[in-house]
């Protein structure tokens, strides 16, 4: 069935607002139709982006696909919908999802070189559950330990396209040794 540029839009719009997670380049495709060129396809995602350009939520490309977002200049007014709080996460478990982040793939035990202390299995449980990390590999060592990356629901849930996108590990760094200063 061949449809405009026009309809086609439409389509990919109706689509995206309706998707519960981001659709990759290739749902897309299929939803269009294999008459559709890659191209073709990408223009259309981008005139769709401009077209929401000055409204209040836009077409973002996240690591696993295309999505509608609220703009992040609304999430104050927005937050007053949501009565669950979000999850706090101990120092420990950030330590550790940034040591996850910067070193993949890397090991519990190289985690636990790197920060100095045991890692909690409880940690690792809820990254893993939070969908934030995954197990992608065994190093070849004796006992085979897991190696621990991260995963695109991770990428998806900071609104990134990739790990590229993150800061610098310096600029972290600084960052958590300023929140360890007292207060004067």
């Amino acid at each position: 069935m061949l449809t405009t540029p026009e309809t086609a839009k439409l389509i990919l719009e109706a689509a995206l607002l309706s998707a519960v997670e981001p659709l990759s380049f290739a749902q897309l495709k299929m939803v269009l139709g294999e008459e559709w060129q890659n191209d073709q396809i990408r223009k259309l995602l981008q005139e769709l982006q401009g077209e929401w350009a000055n409204r209040s939520a836009e077409l973002v490309q996240l690591a696993s696909g295309w999505r509608f977002r609220t703009r992040p200049e609304f999430q104050p007014w927005l937050a007053r919908l949501t009565t669950e709080k979000p999850p706090k996460y101990s120092r420990a478990t950030l330590e550790t999802l940034a040591v996850i982040v910067y070193r993949q793939p890397v090991t519990r035990g190289e985690i636990e070189e790197i920060r100095g202390v045991t890692v909690a299995s409880s940690i690792i449980q809820t990254l893993m559950a939070r969908g934030w990390i995954e197990t992608v590999g065994h190093r070849e060592v004796p006992g085979r330990p897991a190696l621990l990356a991260t995963t695109h629901q991770f990428l998806d849930d900071l609104n990134l396209r990739s790990l590229n996108e993150l800061p610098p590990l310096s600029e972290l760094v600084q960052v958590m040794s300023q929140e360890s200063l007292p207060n004067v």
